[in-house]
């Protein structure tokens, strides 16, 4: 199988390594960095950007397509360039070609359930983002579907919980505090591409949307006192909602308030197995790390 990775970034990288092993992998980046990355990753990097149409000529023909793209920024105009623009002017290029991609895999995100006070969601909750950026997510899931049928793509939109790995572990918020109350759904890096990797490779989830996260949806505050314990650290301050509000007013982020706890009892159903199935395994080496005086632990 080949398979062309579009934004070969954190979870592309990642993703391609995986892959790589028994398939043939492009990544596509912009940049001369990120394809510098690719190119230490060993895969085969091809420069491209998904909103300009005439430079995905330079993507060869792929049996599966991820979109796996960033925005590069965190409003819903930077969302809606890449998220929907993007997916029409990719979706658009490659059904037009001779010989059109079998499956397009979409990286969505949980953040388009929105809040639901703590409540479980999985594939069958109806989607009720909390933010305009959220709200970007969805049409992006409506635009991946509607345009790979209309292309005669079969696809598949995984919503992925948040990730954290290598570099990204971000464990000093949690550790100086102060934290707010809700829920923490999250999955390791490595989990994220391969429940991606076990999709395409399994074939699994054609025409399906399948939540990616781990084992364990933990509330922000037991996660920062099992972490604060594991450091050797004091446990950190804690916040409510309502005094996280009144300290910060209309700027504090309507995500931080969206609480809920994601399922993956669906991609376990499809025979994915997790490398990190809760947070425990998947910071085992970041909190040792921190232990052993290793700044970049964090």
């Amino acid at each position: 199988m080949r398979v062309a990775i579009l934004g070969c970034g954190y979870l592309g990288l990642e993703l391609g390594r995986q892959l790589s092993a028994a398939h043939d992998v492009v990544g596509v980046r912009r940049s001369d960095a990120g394809l510098d990355a690719v190119d230490d990753a060993g895969l085969t990097a091809v420069r491209a950007d998904v909103t300009d149409p005439s430079s995905l000529s330079a993507v060869p023909d792929v049996d599966s397509v991820v979109f796996a793209a960033s925005a590069g920024g965190r409003d819903a105009a930077a969302a809606r360039e890449v998220y929907v623009s993007g997916q029409r002017t990719v979706l658009d290029h490659f059904g037009d070609r001779d010989r059109t991609p079998d499956r397009y895999l979409y990286t969505s995100s949980t953040g388009v359930y929105g809040d639901h006070g703590g409540d479980w969601v999985d594939e069958e909750t109806p989607l009720d983002p909390a933010t305009p950026k959220a709200n970007v997510l969805v049409t992006a899931e409506q635009v991946a579907r509607e345009r790979a049928v209309a292309a005669g793509i079969d696809w598949t939109i995984a919503r992925i919980a948040g990730i954290y790995g290598p570099e990204r572990y971000r464990i000093d918020p949690y550790l100086e505090g102060p934290v707010v109350a809700g829920y923490r759904n999250v999955v390791h890096r490595d989990d994220a591409a391969g429940a991606v990797a076990h999709l395409l490779t399994e074939d699994r989830a054609r025409g399906e949307a399948v939540l990616v996260c781990d084992d364990e949806p933990v509330s922000r505050w037991d996660f920062a006192d099992w972490l604060a314990a594991a450091c050797g650290r004091d446990p950190p301050e804690k916040q409510t909602v309502d005094e996280k509000r009144a300290d910060d007013g209309r700027s504090m982020s309507r995500r931080l308030a969206a609480d809920k706890r994601c399922s993956n009892q669906k991609l376990r159903d499809l025979g994915y197995s997790f490398s990190y199935p809760t947070f425990r395994e998947g910071y085992e080496s970041a909190v040792a790390a921190y232990r052993d005086g290793d700044s970049g632990a964090s």
